[in-house]
């Protein structure tokens, strides 16, 4: 099953890369969220797609939306990698069940183990108004995100 526009994002809870706790819910009703699937820590897409919303980060973490990023590794390996890249959005776990939630989007590719390199983009009322997938190695387009942000009213 995958989570199209339309649908209600399924919640989840995940641990950030301090070890905290961050469910989906707690945004309804306050902020947009983009959600950004991505495969793994320390590899070089990955990093540049995250380290363009790092330099962007007042459009997509701030009074009207935060930033989401989920992937399979550790919480361990995401406190040192937000750490060395000054990531200061959540880096949220996927670890166990292993992509339990990249399951639940449908984004989780079972032949490597790790999430694809997806993005969905959900309204305050908790419900997907834009996805996007992007097989590796190809990169996303974020001003696409920031397009639907606007339509929203969260830009």
């Amino acid at each position: 099953m995958s989570v199209e526009i339309g649908d209600v994002a399924p919640d989840f809870e995940l641990k950030d890369q301090t070890g905290q706790p961050v469910r989906l819910s707690d945004y309804r009703g306050k902020k947009a969220v983009v959600l950004v699937f991505y495969p793994l820590t320390f590899t070089g897409t990955c990093e540049a797609e995250l380290c363009g919303i790092r330099d962007s980060i007042e459009t997509f973490r701030n009074d009207d939306v935060e930033t989401l990023a989920v992937s399979v590794d550790s919480p361990p390996a995401h406190q040192r990698w937000a750490t060395e890249q000054g990531f200061d959005f959540p880096l949220l776990s996927d670890f166990w069940p292993h992509g339990d939630v990249a399951r639940t989007y449908g984004v989780f590719e079972e032949k490597f183990g790790v999430a694809a390199r997806a993005t969905f983009v959900i309204d305050r009322d908790g419900q997907v108004v834009y996805t996007d997938r992007n097989p590796v190695p190809e990169v996303r387009d974020r001003t696409k995100w920031q397009v639907a942000l606007e339509e929203i009213g969260a830009a």
